[in-house]
C-alpha cells in the first residue's frame, strides 16, 4: 500500500500511542504537534521533533488546530466526557479550520462480553464496565461533533496494547508476572506499530463516521501467551493465581469482565490495512530480537 501525502499532525494526549503517531508523521516527511499537560512530557516531546503544546493554553491550541491536516484523540475520557472534545471543539469552532481526518481511539470494551464470541463494529454495544461507558459516550460525543459540524471524524477501538517496553517480557524479566487462569477467556492484542500503521491507512482513506477493529489476528486466552513467552525466553512460570485472588488488582479483574474474539476484518477490507505483527508470536518475537 502506497503511503498518503505528509501530514501535518496534532495529537491531543501525547502519551505512549500518541507520540508513536507523531513520530510516524515526522518519519513518513510530515509535521507533528502533540498536547500534554506535564511540562517534562512537553520537554521530552520537543527533543524529539514534536511541537509541544499545553492544552489549558487557548491560543497555542487554536494555531495549532489551524496548521493541522490531521487531528489524533488519544487521551482517555473522564467522568466528565472526552477532554479532547472540550478542547478541540471549541478550538476547531473558533479557529475555522476544517482538518482532512481526525481520528478517536476508543477501546473495545465498548462492546461488553460476547462470551468468548466475535465482536464486529457494527453490533450493539454494551459495554460492561464505567470505563467502557465512557468510551461509549466520548465516541457519540465525537460523532455528534462530526455531523453537526461537517467533520471527517472516524473512531479506533483497541484492544491490549503491547510493544517495546511494554509487554510480557518485561513482566517476565522483572518478576511481577502473574499466571492468571480463568477458563474460556479470550483477549485480543495489537502491537503498537500496527495500531499507527492502521492510523495512517486511515488518513490515506477517510470515511466520516466509520469505526474501526484494530486488533490482530489471533485472539487467545492470557496464559498461553504468558506460558509461549515464558518457554521462549527459558524462564519459569510465573505464579498462578486464580481471576477472582485478592493479589489481582481490581484493574486488571477488569479486563476479565469481558471475553470476546474481535474481528479486524473491516479495517482489512476498507483501508487496505496489513498487519506487520499478525499474531503476538511475531510481535513478541521482534520484541524479543
Amino acid at each position: 500500500m502506497g503511503e498518503a501525502a505528509p501530514v501535518s499532525l496534532l495529537v491531543f494526549g501525547g502519551g505512549w500511542l500518541g507520540q508513536a503517531a507523531a513520530r510516524e508523521a515526522l518519519r513518513r516527511g510530515g509535521r507533528a504537534s502533540a498536547t500534554s499537560r506535564d511540562p517534562a512530557t512537553r520537554a521530552a516531546l520537543g527533543g524529539a521533533g514534536i511541537t509541544a503544546i499545553d492544552p489549558a493554553d487557548p491560543e497555542a491550541m487554536a494555531e495549532a488546530v489551524r496548521a493541522a491536516s490531521a487531528v489524533l484523540v488519544t487521551a482517555p475520557p473522564e467522568p466528565v466526557g472526552c477532554p479532547g472534545a472540550k478542547t478541540l471543539i471549541p478550538a476547531l469552532t473558533v479557529s475555522g479550520a476544517w482538518p482532512d481526518w481526525i481520528g478517536y481511539v476508543s477501546s473495545t470494551a465498548v462492546y461488553g462480553d460476547r462470551a468468548g464470541g466475535w465482536a464486529f463494529e457494527d453490533d450493539a454495544l454494551n459495554a460492561a464496565t464505567i470505563e467502557g461507558a465512557r468510551r461509549v459516550k466520548a465516541e457519540k460525543e465525537w460523532l455528534d461533533a462530526g455531523r453537526g459540524l461537517g467533520l471527517t471524524v472516524q473512531l479506533f477501538r483497541l484492544p491490549g496494547l503491547y510493544g517495546p517496553g511494554r509487554s510480557v517480557i518485561e513482566r517476565l524479566r522483572d518478576g511481577s508476572a502473574r499466571l492468571v487462569r480463568k477458563p474460556g477467556q479470550i483477549f485480543n492484542r495489537i502491537h503498537v506499530e500496527d495500531v499507527v500503521s492502521g492510523l495512517f491507512a486511515s488518513m490515506a482513506r477517510p470515511r466520516p463516521g466509520a469505526a474501526y477493529t484494530l486488533a490482530d489476528d489471533e485472539p487467545a486466552p492470557a496464559e498461553v501467551v504468558m506460558e509461549w513467552a515464558a518457554r521462549r525466553m527459558g524462564l519459569p512460570l510465573p505464579p498462578e493465581v486464580d481471576w477472582t485472588d485478592p493479589t489481582v488488582s481490581d484493574a486488571m479483574r477488569r479486563f476479565y469482565l469481558d471475553s470476546k474474539r474481535l474481528s479486524n476484518a473491516r479495517a482489512k477490507a476498507a483501508l487496505g490495512w496489513r498487519l506487520k505483527y499478525p499474531t503476538w508470536r511475531e510481535g513478541l518475537e521482534a520484541l524479543l530480537a
